[in-house]
């Protein structure tokens, strides 16, 4: 099933608990509509790898997902030869009494053929879909990257032994970037491209509430004005909303109604993931910061 509308990919993907604004969902709408990859980029943490899997749910595609990483190659990502196979089936046709010339002939198809994740998604069979997921493609090297060209723009992968192969329906593709690195613009120029920045305030809240349904609403706003102001703060790496539900969860096991300086430093690790900026955070008053969040949510 496609999307019928823009505001039907809010909806559709708010059932299962992404808040998106209108201005991503009609990217999103674009992209499905034309069978244009999509192009995440935005901090670790903002929602970019949970909206992939969102669409899938949502349009009930399978999710095949490529983890990119430094020394990534077409055997990991693409496909390569059951070597295995192909000997025991030399050795048959050894055994059978076939023709010197002619033993072999047949082990570079697609019965010998182990399909990796770029491949597969290629090859899946209406009215299946696939929705393909490159994950921090940005991790992978050049080459691999000037790999991609090819299958984002004709939707085919050429084998030397067999051929190339085209998708009888092209998959869904989503890129994500968390910009480790430059990624090259005909990479860029493939894709619908969307930067994902860090939630405002009404959208944070709307996140974590439909994250954790059953969250107080008081506590929610105090989590999310916390996070707000944690970004303002001159830190090494900023928090993103997967943090903020992930620590929201943590206070509701401890039995937190509300936040109170020693639960916030003694939580401090589920949000910031480096020494210093927990030392930072932990040298302010975090009284005089939490009363002052308190004082704002009544002004405002």
């Amino acid at each position: 099933m496609a999307f019928d509308s823009i505001d039907n990919v809010i909806e559709r993907c708010a059932r299962h608990g992404y808040v998106m604004d209108r201005t991503l969902a009609t990217t999103v709408y674009l992209a499905t509509r034309l069978d244009k990859p999509l192009f995440l980029e935005g901090e670790p943490g903002v929602g970019k790898t949970e909206l992939a899997k969102v669409m899938a749910l949502a349009l009930d595609a399978e999710l095949i997902r490529l983890q990119c990483y430094e020394g990534l190659d077409v055997a990991s990502a693409v496909y390569e030869w059951n070597y295995a196979r192909q000997m025991l089936e030399i050795r048959l046709q050894e055994a059978r009494g076939v023709e010197r010339a002619r033993i072999g002939e047949n082990i570079h198809s697609g019965e010998f053929l182990l399909e990796r994740p770029l491949l597969r998604a290629l090859r899946l069979a209406p009215p299946a879909r696939a929705l393909l997921l490159i994950d921090e493609v940005d991790r992978s090297d050049e080459e691999f990257e000037a790999y991609l060209l090819e299958l984002l723009s004709d939707f085919q992968i050429s084998i030397p032994e067999i051929g190339t192969l085209r998708a009888e329906r092209p998959p869904l593709v989503v890129l994500t970037s968390n910009r480790t690195r430059a990624l090259h613009d005909a990479l860029k120029r493939r894709c619908l491209y969307h930067w994902i920045d860090y939630p405002d305030l009404e959208r944070e809240q709307a996140i974590v509430r439909a994250r954790i349904p059953g969250i107080d609403r008081r506590l929610s706003a105090q989590v999310c004005r916390f996070m707000q102001w944690l970004r303002e703060q001159d830190l090494q790496k900023n928090p993103g909303a997967a943090e903020t539900v992930d620590w929201a969860r943590a206070l509701l096991a401890l039995g937190s109604e509300e936040l109170d300086p020693r639960t916030v430093a003694d939580t401090l690790g589920w949000i910031l993931k480096y020494k210093a900026d927990i030392d930072t955070i932990r040298g302010r008053d975090l009284g005089a910061v939490l009363a002052g969040l308190a004082a704002d949510t009544l002004d405002g």
